[in-house]
């Protein structure tokens, strides 16, 4: 090679390491328990402690131990299988993960759980790919998933299950809450035709079926409700005599009765009466 092209070839090699994307930081997972993921740079955002201790949640004590069973086998290295947790609105999908996570990590020193947006579901096989080598063992956790994108986002999920040639990682339980059990989107691409909507229908309806582990939140009935509310206030010391016919008029005016509307009951009683609350 004629040398008078080395310094050009060098400024080249320099101007290709300047443009190229620079390299995605070391995860540091012993900085704390729970992380986001950031999948435009593949960074783990530390996040602090879940505070709502789990014997906090109230009127779900049969989905508590269905989902506990399974997050302690996980954790130890036991068979398991993948959680979809679904249901109505505001019945305790999300906090019973976050939960549950935080008392079983406090017998498993290596649990991690990484929270991941469901807009960025497609980006969960290389996600999965990155945690495979890792000592830790993962809870990741998509909260209110569901695929308005159509079936590119399914197959993706699909593939982050399946985990390719490899398979699924060991290290890896993946949690979704959902207010649907089929994941589907409401109006579902009517406007690509009957063909082409059912093969995208059937694309996401079997992905549901990669869960294992189905956990259903009906919607609460009153005398549950009447009970978690007066299970709060006896716990948080908010005695008044007209409990239960405040707390039906407050489900009311929510048009609906469930553990999240229980709690916004007693945060506003509890601000009424002067009492602070720990969460």
């Amino acid at each position: 090679m004629d040398p008078q092209f080395l310094p050009l070839l060098e400024r080249i090699a320099e101007a290709l390491e300047r443009l190229a994307p620079p390299a995605r930081p070391e995860a540091d997972f012993s900085v704390a328990r729970l992380f986001r993921h950031v999948a435009a740079s593949g960074a783990f955002l530390a996040a602090p402690d879940y505070p709502l201790p789990l014997d906090a949640l109230l009127g779900v004590d049969r989905q508590k131990e269905r989902f506990l069973g399974n997050l302690r086998r996980f954790a130890t290295g036991l068979p398991h299988n993948h959680a979809l947790l679904w249901g109505v609105r505001g019945t305790g999908k999300s906090s019973l993960a976050k939960a549950a996570f935080m008392a079983v990590s406090g017998e498993v020193a290596s649990l991690r759980l990484v929270e991941v947006d469901r807009d960025e579901v497609a980006a969960l096989p290389a996600l999965f790919d990155a945690l495979r080598a890792r000592p830790e063992r993962f809870v990741v956790l998509c909260d209110d998933l569901s695929f308005e994108e159509g079936a590119d986002a399914a197959k993706a999920l699909k593939s982050a299950l399946e985990g390719g040639v490899s398979g699924p990682p060991a290290n890896v339980l993946f949690t979704a809450t959902s207010n649907r059990r089929h994941l589907m989107p409401r109006g579902h691409g009517e406007d690509r035709g009957l063909v082409a909507t059912a093969e995208d229908a059937e694309e996401e309806v079997s992905v549901s079926d990669r869960f294992g582990l189905w956990i259903g939140f009906p919607p609460m009935d009153q005398p549950t409700y009447l009970q978690v509310v007066a299970a709060y206030a006896e716990r948080y010391g908010l005695a008044v005599a007209t409990l239960d016919r405040r707390a039906l008029q407050w489900a009311q005016l929510r048009g609906a009765r469930s553990g999240r509307v229980a709690w916004q009951f007693i945060r506003d009683l509890a601000g009424e009466l002067g009492k602070p609350l720990p969460l």
